[in-house]
Order: structure tokens, then sequence, then C-alpha cells
């Protein structure tokens, strides 16, 4: 089941092996979070050695996801930031997010800066006809 607070503040892109791809709801950065879709975790740690390797597999898809969606958003991802942090929905789930020297939070973390920028319909879009190709192809991804 999840959390109410990821329905709030994103929307689904894909479903993988293990996770539920979604994007964060915020213009600010390009950033898909990943949830695994199995009930009651909160730790990576509780996820199989089988199940670490498939995540670790799933976190880099969704860079290769990311990255693409910046470019179709014209916003250039220079650095990915990945974290697994709980500390408000402590439901397990990862952060994949696109940063660049110029944007928003730089060089500072981005949870818990400022407010969430609306995302466009159009940026929306975009971004849940990109993704979807990279999140789901075997490494290294289709090509660019």
């Amino acid at each position: 089941m999840l959390d109410p607070a990821f329905e709030a503040t994103s929307a689904p892109l894909a479903m993988l092996d293990l996770c539920e791809a979604r994007l964060q709801l915020d213009a600010r950065y390009p950033w898909i979070v990943l949830i695994p879709r199995r009930a009651g975790l909160t730790e990576i740690e509780q996820l199989s050695a089988d199940e670490r390797v498939t995540l670790m597999d799933e976190i880099v898809r969704a860079g290769q996801a990311v990255r693409a969606i910046g470019r179709v958003w014209d916003w250039p991802v220079e650095k990915l930031n990945v974290a697994a942090l709980g500390n408000v929905t402590a439901q397990l789930h990862v952060h994949v997010v696109g940063r660049r020297a110029s944007d928003a939070s730089w060089p500072s973390p981005v949870w818990g800066r400022g407010e969430a920028w609306p995302l466009p319909s159009a940026a929306l879009a975009a971004a849940r006809h990109t993704a979807p190709d990279w999140l789901q192809a075997q490494s290294p991804g289709p090509a660019a």
C-alpha cells in the first residue's frame, strides 16, 4: 500500500520489477521516487540480497530516466543525488534527483528547502512519455 504522502506529491511513471517509479511533482527538479512494492518496509536492510541488487539496478535506470526528463524539460542534469531518508515518510523509498549548479537549492540538499513549484501538465506528460523507456529498459537504457 502506498503511503498517502506519495499520492499527494508524486505521479506514477512505471511499475518495475521491485519498485513503483513515481515522478515528484516539483518543477524545480527532475526527480523520481522509487518505492518497493512490499508492505511494511522501512529500511533497505529488510530487502533480500536479490532485492537489493534489483533496487540498485532500478536506481541506475531511474538516474538515466531523470537525465532524459531533464533533456526534454531543457533542464540539463549535471549531478544525480540518490538518497533513502525516510525521516518524514517511513515507507521505504529512494529519491533520485537531478541537480545542477544553478538549481534552487544548490549546493545544499533538496529536502526541506523551499516550497515545491507546481509542475505544468505539459512537463508531466513529457516525463510520462520519456521516463518509462529508460526505467523499463535493461541497462544502459535506450539509445539517446
